[in-house]
């Protein structure tokens, strides 16, 4: 199997065209972009003003245990009726909403914890001095919960990548098709299987690896 994944990773056609590890890498790459595009805009405003006022903290709680308690695939099984019932089709849009659900809990509970843990001195020190409750937030209380923050769209976007392979399940061309069709094929898939696993996992340890370097340029404080 091993000697099997390494040939068809030295065979350059397997690289280039509509369907190679190029084109297919970068289709990953971009429904987990647009995944975590649409999973900050729903998650982080309503988590940074709902921390900012104080107000609904069991709501972070409960959003830890929607992700932890729904999977992903069901996830993606459920979507996708209402996706065809309502035009969309199969591929990027079933899998894309299953993403959006799968990111936001892990953005939201952060960036909750992240402004709501601001210690209540350094607040009242910055209302003391004439800030006003948009400039708190602003400058106080973001800056303060952003190592946290992006620790959560780290998370997020980790699982997004690795969760967008299951795409492949309902027609979404992706390196998670690698896995599907040599799943498929049975003995002699088992090379196509591997690589697109090592695919996977390259992709998701190399967004986690640029976004940690993104937190350090951020919040150089931190360190």
């Amino acid at each position: 199997m091993i000697s099997g994944a390494i040939d068809f990773l030295l065979t350059s056609e397997n690289w280039t065209g509509p369907r190679g590890i190029f084109a297919r890498t970068w289709a990953q790459i971009w429904i987990s972009l647009v995944a975590m595009a649409a999973s900050a805009a729903v998650a982080l405003p309503g988590a940074v003003w709902l921390a900012h006022r104080r107000r609904a903290p069991n709501l972070s709680v409960a959003m830890v245990n929607l992700g932890r308690a729904i999977p992903s695939f069901a996830i993606i099984v459920l979507i996708f009726p209402f996706s065809i019932r309502f035009g969309f089709g199969l591929g990027f849009w079933p899998t894309c909403v299953a993403l959006v659900i799968i990111g936001v809990p892990a953005m939201f509970t952060n960036a909750y914890a992240g402004v709501a843990g601001t210690p209540r001195d350094m607040v009242e020190a910055a209302a003391g001095i004439g800030m006003t409750d948009r400039q708190v937030l602003r400058k106080v209380e973001l800056p303060v919960s952003l190592p946290l923050l992006m620790t959560g769209i780290r998370i997020a976007a980790v699982t997004i990548v690795a969760t967008s392979t299951l795409g492949a399940i309902v027609g979404y061309d992706c390196l998670g098709t690698y896995i599907v069709s040599g799943l498929r094929r049975g003995e002699s898939g088992r090379p196509e299987v591997l690589v697109g696993a090592l695919l996977v996992a390259i992709l998701a340890l190399a967004v986690d690896l640029v976004l940690d370097r993104v937190e350090r340029v951020l919040s150089p404080w931190d360190r």
